[in-house]
């Protein structure tokens, strides 16, 4: 059973270094947004169960960051992608650049991506 933790922790020399999820999913929610495809992140209505489209200044509401027991990183994606783009290619896109840039940022791995389609929209 594997059990979350909720920051992640690098150990370096000196002492830890304790990195909040919030400062995670705000980064990821960043390099998300600038991959082809994907219009934006999305919220559900939990009374409602409508789907919106989050500002930019909000968008660490649309992810969940999970810190497992190893120090690994998983992620989930809610989004809202752009009509007439093939979705395998946006996942991949997103997976890639979010993986590259996450690891590069924290120093902590990336166990798993998931990439929740909320919606679909023209682009603009």
């Amino acid at each position: 059973m594997e059990v979350c933790v909720m920051n992640g922790r690098i150990d370096s020399g000196l002492g830890a270094i304790i990195i909040d999820t919030d400062v995670i999913a705000t980064y990821a929610g960043s390099v998300a947004v600038e991959c082809f495809g994907i219009i934006g992140m999305a919220a559900i209505s939990m009374k409602d169960g409508l789907v919106k489209l989050l500002r930019r200044d909000s968008l660490k509401h649309g992810i969940n960051v999970r810190i497992e027991e190893d120090n690994q990183i998983c992620l989930d994606f809610h989004v809202i992608v752009a009509y007439g783009v093939n979705i395998g290619t946006i996942a991949e896109n997103l997976q890639s650049n979010v993986k590259y840039k996450v690891e590069a940022f924290t120093g902590m791995k990336i166990k798993q991506i998931n990439l929740l389609v909320e919606g679909v929209r023209a682009i603009d």
